[in-house]
């Protein structure tokens, strides 16, 4: 070989290799300055369960009981609020007009006694109620729709008085309007007024079961059915579990809590209707239905407020008594349950404002925490603990304040999820650490989607 060819073979290594330097240049520099960064890692940091309230609820033994906290939380967030569009009749939907709310998210109902489907006896009215609202909302303080009465409606009246029923007299043809219709029914357990609203508003009796079931069915209430609009057929049956939360769902329904708050009133013109579900206001304790029936024994909904003992505020709780044995039973009972929430109950703090749940730590050492936004807290009564777990997001760069997340607390009535942001800023380190760290630039650029 001339020593011409070998200086042209060292020449053209020299110039391949100064291009591929070259290249590697060239690709390097825009890899590092401007592929994606390495997500920071998270780390979930520990944190004690919560205990709340020590004492369970004083329940009794015998019959079927059902008792709930109100969340005042989501009462606060919800009171007022315009609810959704109006159901047509027989859908089980959400009740319509301002706020006539289907079932709240389950509750925690602590229960006791019999834990299968009873007899509901004139609780069963409320369901009506409820129903009725579902196909016709009706605004608290306004008459609603006007309500014919027909001859069945009235063979009805006749037949539940020659039966010694609770029946408020109305006559063929006679117009009311459905508020009336709901006070005769709620204040004065009319039966004669439930079998007529369910007619109006459905049809048929049978068309109103048929619905009221489906309605109990979409609203979670599996344990009962409904089988009539009084609740004298034995056959109307369910648990303490789903009537405590019936008597939650009509308190938070405006029009029934309106009318169970009158003492008494007139109706439609001249009939004066008293509150028959009267019971124990002294002790804070508002009425929602009470009645006897051979098959059903006495049968209480209720709402009660009662104070705290040893803290600032009350507590608003709900239930159902039923099959009670007698009056002085069904007195001792609720006296002792409305004790033991004074004392039992707390407002149990979940988390404060800023309480760190995660981690953020940066590949270039900078570092922030996932924190709640603001406190989070609930009126608890029971014994389990409270967990929390924290779901961090995937972060790489992000502001102060930036979401960052959720954290859940595992409450006996579900899951509670609170937001969390971060309370530091993850920037971007610069290119001297771009490009003194290409393995890890290029490896987010690999890891990358697309």
């Amino acid at each position: 070989m001339t020593s011409t060819a070998a200086h042209r073979i060292r020449r053209g290594v020299v110039i391949a290799i100064g291009a591929v330097v070259i290249l590697g240049i060239g690709v390097y520099g825009p890899a590092t300055l401007l592929g994606p960064l390495p997500a920071a890692t998270a780390r979930v940091l520990d944190t004690a369960a919560i205990t709340p309230a020590a004492a369970a609820p004083a329940l009794p033994s015998t019959g079927a009981s059902g008792v709930t906290v109100a969340d005042e939380t989501a009462a606060a967030a919800t009171s007022g609020a315009a609810a959704a569009t109006p159901a047509a009749a027989g859908t089980p939907a959400t009740p319509g007009a301002t706020a006539q709310p289907t079932a709240p998210p389950a509750s925690a109902v602590t229960t006791a006694g019999i834990a299968d489907p009873v007899p509901l006896g004139g609780t069963t009215k409320i369901i009506t109620a409820l129903v009725v609202l579902s196909a016709h909302p009706l605004d608290a303080g306004t008459p609603g729709d006007p309500v014919v009465i027909t001859s069945e409606d009235y063979a009805d009246y006749v037949r539940y008085i020659s039966e010694s029923s609770r029946a408020v007299s109305f006559i063929t043809n006679e117009s009311w309007s459905e508020r009336d219709m709901l006070i005769a029914m709620l204040l004065g357990s009319s039966n004669n007024h439930a079998d007529a609203l369910a007619r109006w508003a459905f049809g048929t009796t049978e068309a109103y079961v048929t619905a009221a079931n489906a309605w109990l069915a979409a609203n979670g209430m599996t344990g009962t059915t409904i089988t009539d609009t009084t609740g004298l057929s034995e056959t109307s049956v369910g648990t303490a579990s789903d009537l405590t939360r019936i008597a939650e769902l009509a308190f938070e329904t405006p029009v029934i809590a309106e009318i169970m708050a009158l003492p008494s009133t007139t109706v439609n013109g001249n009939r004066q209707v008293q509150n028959l579900a009267v019971y124990l206001p002294d002790q804070g304790v508002t009425g929602l239905s009470l009645s006897y029936t051979d098959e059903a024994g006495l049968c209480l909904l209720y709402r009660a407020t009662v104070p705290l003992a040893g803290a600032d505020g009350v507590a608003t709780i709900y239930g159902a008594m039923l099959r009670e044995p007698d009056y002085p039973t069904l007195e001792a009972d609720l006296t002792a349950l409305v004790a033991s929430a004074s004392t039992g109950l707390k407002p149990t703090e979940l988390a404060a404002a800023q309480t760190p749940f995660v981690e953020y730590t940066a590949a270039w050492g900078q570092t922030a925490r996932a924190v709640t936004t603001e406190a989070e807290s609930r009126m608890l009564w029971a014994t389990t603990p409270v967990t929390q777990t924290a779901t961090p997001l995937t972060l790489t760069t992000a502001r102060s304040g930036a979401p960052a997340g959720t954290v859940t607390f595992a409450l006996p009535e579900g899951a509670v999820d609170a937001p969390l942001t971060l309370d530091g800023s993850l920037t971007d380190p610069g290119p001297l650490w771009r490009l003194a760290h290409p393995f890890d630039v290029i490896g987010a650029f690999i890891a990358s989607p697309g």
